[in-house]
């Protein structure tokens, strides 16, 4: 395949972890990428290795919406279409509910909420307006397994990915089919990542919370003298390219096998649940309404919708 035929992706948090690994991916493929990082310079190996008609590093800081607009112009420029984007950048907070500062939760909701909405905004006017009529593309949100299940000390992460998840269902529900814009969410488990390194802010414990306390449990999992990741970035790499050349696409994708444990184990608990309480949850329909065969009316037209 020529170079210029060649697929163009867009990948934010290049610099390291799993955008890095994706950014190296796709140029060994012989693939197109723009690659955007908050910091210039950290990808001069890979921009001497590749020519600029294959990789384009560009500056972005997420929260930005005029550096998001102008990684776009950037991308139109120089490729003139974009067939992936992947919004990849985001960090953690490890901290009690009452021991994260406002402005550390509304920050991380800025990175890894409004980030994503803001570049999933400018990606659908670009894979409508500028890519050919129906030539569409796929935006692939990386969420997390703590974007289906939260856990203790991680109250604001995974609020925000919670947040972006529905966001993601509601945008791929929202495209016209003849636009042929899809999505998919993807949730890593554990990674060998800057996750719970560099990229992980913390804040003290307040005295109540010892280290037996549930969230004193998941500070110590977490603690990076302890942490034993299962995942590798390469190969969550190439899973993500798999899945941008398929036809068929799930709503989410859990990668890593505790990931995909995390997922069933809570889809199935949410569907005991809702048995175990039916009778409750039919009791409150108007008079006249036979509650199962209006469920079943419901599930039948949400079948016909995905």
């Amino acid at each position: 395949m020529a170079l210029n035929d060649a697929r163009v992706w867009l990948v934010t948090g290049a610099s390291s972890g799993l955008g890095l690994a994706l950014v190296k991916a796709i140029l060994a493929a012989g693939e197109r990428v723009v690659a955007t990082l908050r910091t210039e310079g950290l990808l001069k190996e890979l921009e001497a290795k590749y020519p600029r008609e294959q990789l384009l590093v560009q500056r972005l800081d997420v929260t930005n919406v005029a550096d998001i607009s102008a990684v776009f112009d950037a991308a139109r420029t120089h490729f003139g279409r974009l067939d992936v984007v992947v919004n990849n950048a985001g960090y953690g907070i490890l901290a009690e509910i009452e021991a994260t500062p406002d402005e550390a939760a509304r920050h991380n909701f800025e990175v890894q909420f409004w980030g994503p909405v803001n570049i999933t905004r400018e990606a659908i006017k670009f894979m409508r307006d500028v890519n050919p009529p129906g030539h569409g593309g796929l935006i692939i949100n990386v969420s997390s397994a703590g974007g289906y299940l939260a856990n203790p000390a991680l109250a604001f992460y995974n609020a925000s990915k919670f947040a972006l998840e529905g966001f993601t269902q509601a945008f791929i529900r929202e495209m016209r089919p003849e636009w042929n814009i899809r999505g998919l969410i993807i949730e890593p488990g554990g990674f060998e990542s800057e996750w719970v390194k560099g990229s992980m802010q913390t804040f003290p414990a307040p005295p109540e919370y010892g280290p037996t306390s549930p969230s004193g449990v998941m500070r110590t999992l977490l603690d990076p003298v302890n942490a034993d990741p299962l995942g590798v970035p390469d190969r969550m790499a190439a899973a993500i390219m798999r899945m941008a050349g398929e036809e068929k696409l799930p709503l989410r994708l859990p990668l890593g096998s505790e990931s995909w444990a995390i997922v069933r184990g809570q889809a199935q608990k949410t569907v005991r649940e809702a048995d175990e309480w039916e009778a409750l949850s039919h009791s409150t329909n108007r008079d006249g309404v036979d509650g199962p065969q209006y469920a079943k009316a419901i599930l039948d037209m949400l079948k016909s919708l995905f």
